[in-house]
């Protein structure tokens, strides 16, 4: 059971046999955060070779964030780093190509991608990240430009 402020996410799985030893590892990062992972498995509507997601995890994004920056100097982040790049490096490898882990925002819906090769220096950003900078998303990190950005934010503009 969960504490009355603990942050929840939902996880939603692709119904491609996810190995349970990857879903552990996810479940196991979001608890060293803090956060109680609910994993849900969706049925792919298209075909595999379509899906753009590897995992999609649904939670009050600012709030996730700040929870993890907060935990920046313990070992729970580092631990959590290193099992989100884990999974998606196991990803691309079964995949065959990159497909990112995708955390939403419950209430506005912007969607941060994070794809393999992200370096420290991203996910660090990625904690100070203020996302009411951003309308529509996604927000990915550009590695040449050494920031996160929405291309569709943008182009808008």
């Amino acid at each position: 059971m969960s504490e009355p402020n603990a942050l929840i996410a939902d996880v939603f799985l692709p119904d491609t046999q996810f190995p349970p030893d990857q879903e552990a590892l996810l479940v196991d990062g979001l608890a060293q955060v803090g956060v109680t992972g609910r994993v849900k498995v969706v049925p792919i509507r298209r075909g595999l070779d379509q899906l753009n997601w590897l995992v999609l995890v649904a939670l009050p994004l600012q709030g996730f964030l700040s929870a993890v920056g907060g935990k920046l100097a313990q070992d729970a982040y580092r631990e959590f780093t290193k099992k989100i790049r884990g999974l998606l490096d196991r990803g691309q490898q079964k995949a065959g190509a990159a497909r990112p882990m995708v955390l939403q925002d419950t209430a506005t819906r912007i969607q941060v991608v994070l794809e393999p090769g992200i370096p420290e220096e991203g996910y660090q950003q990625l904690l100070s990240l203020d996302l009411s900078q951003f309308q529509l998303g996604p927000v990915h990190y550009d590695s040449g430009q050494r920031r996160w950005r929405s291309e569709l934010d943008e182009a808008r503009s």
